[in-house]
């Protein structure tokens, strides 16, 4: 039991007579309900405007979109780092273990708070992703069609192996306190910058690295032979790092990473089937991947197409071809804006929206 529970969430768009025109936005790992508007710490632009805004895929004009902080975030979302009623304390490690599933349940407490019963759209990528294919499980029949991009069914070992080295990183840091760094006037910045550039590295591809970066070095003409940041690469993630602790509390990140790892939509629905899961979906699914993200392979969204084609639900699927890695769901990518409006836009119409 967790109570009680705030859940911060941003709006965009007019939320039309019938309440038939609301998309829930969910955000992956260290996004927040932020996507189209200046952030508030960082000052940099919306996580996801390449596509948010008036002539767009997510067109401001036509639909009112909803993202909510997750449950255990750091953005206004109660969270480890909130205060706990109970001893007038922050929360700490006695925050309880989450799961994708209490994030989903959240959002969709605001979506009944607003009133509305059905959603015309869910979109998210990857721990998003998570959360729509969990929607799509959970309230099939509250949501007209999803859109899952660059995700998967479960966390892989691979991928539970990545959050662990992040995890202990945090956890080693002696500032870490045992999870009570804030009530001791601390923070492991350290481990939050290291877990977060091991994070990057997965994001991104050994192509885009190669071609951004190279063996260029950094700020020099040749090599210092130290270990100060000889390389462009090295003083990148070195700067996502330390500005990533900036904006994103340490035990949140232990938590949402945790509940990425214990993600498994065959275990919690579909009895080790996942065709099981999606039996009876009458949601309109459009499941997205990229060639060169080695984080959430398109043989994993081809694993869920074909468990949806098993059970004759409707869906459609596309492999992008980019060398931009997993990230390329938040970059420039015009292919995925094309395939986007057009699935957006057939929904609409079935849905009976204006165009």
């Amino acid at each position: 039991m967790l109570a009680p529970v705030t859940l911060a969430y941003q709006t965009y768009g007019t939320l039309n007579a019938e309440k038939s025109n609301a998309i829930l936005i969910c955000h992956a790992l260290t996004g927040d309900q932020f996507p189209a508007e200046t952030h508030p710490i960082t000052g940099k632009p919306g996580w996801w405007e390449t596509i948010i805004g008036p002539g767009k895929p997510l067109d401001t004009d036509r639909f009112f979109l909803i993202c909510v902080n997750v449950l255990g975030g750091c953005m206004g979302t109660t969270g480890p780092a909130d205060i706990n009623p109970a001893t007038g304390q922050p929360y700490g490690l006695s925050f309880p273990v989450i799961t994708i599933g209490d994030m989903v349940r959240g959002c969709m407490r605001v979506v009944d708070a607003l009133g509305i019963d059905t959603l015309f759209s869910v979109i998210g990528g990857s721990m998003g992703g998570m959360q729509v294919l969990e929607a799509v499980a959970a309230y099939s029949d509250r949501i007209f069609s999803a859109i899952p991009i660059a995700t998967a069914a479960y966390h892989t070992a691979q991928n539970i192996a990545f959050h662990e080295v992040g995890r202990q990183a945090i956890m080693a840091d002696p500032e870490w306190r045992d999870g009570n760094y804030l009530l001791q006037g601390t923070l492991p910045r350290r481990g939050l910058s290291v877990a977060r550039m091991t994070a990057h590295i997965t994001y991104l591809s050994e192509q885009a690295l190669q071609r951004k970066f190279g063996r260029s070095l950094q700020d020099r003409e040749k090599v210092k032979f130290g270990f100060d940041a000889d390389f462009q690469v090295e003083s990148y993630l070195r700067h996502q790092g330390l500005s990533f602790v900036d904006r994103f509390d340490a035990n949140s990140y232990l938590y949402i990473t945790r509940a990425m790892d214990y993600f498994d939509l065959e275990t919690s629905y579909g009895n080790g089937s996942l065709a099981e899961v999606f039996k009876g979906c009458k949601t309109r699914v459009c499941v997205v991947s990229f060639t060169s993200d080695w984080l959430f392979p398109t043989s994993e969204s081809r694993a869920m197409v074909h468990a949806l084609n098993s059970v004759a639900a409707p869906v459609s699927f596309v492999e992008i071809e980019t060398d931009k890695g997993h990230d390329a769901f938040l970059l420039d990518e015009p292919e995925m804006f094309h395939i986007l409006q057009g699935f957006i836009d057939g929904a609409a119409a079935a849905r009976g929206l204006p165009q």
